[in-house]
């Protein structure tokens, strides 16, 4: 019940961190035109995105102008441009793959295979918060090693923007969503039944004794005493026939020895 408590907070944070990267990838406030010098006063402020270049008079008007070619833009902005689509879209990737993977759904119930989605899910996110991450953190190196260049002018210098914000707390709502996402996953996985049968050590077989019952112990004759040849009462209650060693024909009685390799009468 708590891993699945905590996989609905990441992927709520996940989900969070999805919406934020899309809005500040669609948002012009990447740099904004910095008030230092002359230009505290002015009358129009100057907005530059992904994808538009916007214009912001003091009357309140908005102009914003989409870029017209592709490869005349600099090289940091198609770059920037790539991998914020590619968050976006490793975001929507990993929003499947954990619906499927978590413990709340029905999908693949009671297989191993839905941790496994759960595990994907969060390694995911990790990655699209990787990525926008590294977009914001290249963007504001640029803007603050052009703001500190003394030989650029003041006219060209810009400020971080709103946008590149919401871009850090978007990479740590889907960094901490991927995170807890991934350690819901791969903590003690239950196993199934046919699982645990499988695993159980199979039953020692039955005893040799149970099946076959012991071979009666083997008692020697007594030692004859006072070297007495035994009679016959002896030989009887000793365990031998009396039919081994005596032969009744006509009234004469033969002694028969039982025979160990030549026979004797």
């Amino acid at each position: 019940m708590a891993s699945m408590a905590v996989q609905l907070f990441s992927f709520f944070f996940g989900l969070l961190g999805f919406v934020g990267t899309v809005v500040a990838t669609l948002l012009p406030h990447w740099r904004s035109t910095a008030y230092v010098g002359s230009n505290i006063i002015t009358a129009t402020t100057y907005i530059k995105g992904l994808w538009m270049e916007c214009v912001w008079h003091s009357t309140g008007i908005y102009q914003c102008e989409l870029y017209r070619s592709l490869l005349a833009l600099p090289r940091d902005l198609q770059a920037a441009r790539a991998l914020m689509v590619l968050s976006c879209i490793t975001s929507v990737l990993a929003t499947l793959v954990s619906v499927m993977g978590m413990k709340c759904t029905r999908f693949a119930c009671g297989s191993s295979i839905k941790s496994l989605l759960a595990l994907s899910g969060g390694i995911c996110f990790l990655c699209a918060g990787l990525l926008c991450l590294v977009t914001v953190a290249w963007t504001t190196t640029d803007v603050i090693m052009d703001f500190y260049d003394p030989f650029l002018p003041i006219g060209l210098k810009y400020e971080i923007g709103l946008a590149v914000y919401l871009g850090y707390t978007s990479a740590c709502l889907s960094l901490t969503g991927g995170l807890m996402l991934c350690w819901s996953s791969s903590g003690k996985k239950s196993r199934s039944p046919q699982h645990m049968q499988r695993n159980q050590p199979s039953s020692p077989p039955p005893a040799f004794n149970n099946i076959y019952p012991p071979a009666p112990l083997y008692k020697p004759p007594e030692a004859l005493k006072d070297n007495h040849a035994p009679s016959l009462c002896s030989l009887s209650s000793s365990g031998y026939r009396l039919n081994n060693y005596i032969r009744f024909s006509k009234g004469k009685v033969f002694s028969m020895q039982p025979q160990f390799g030549r026979s004797s009468t």
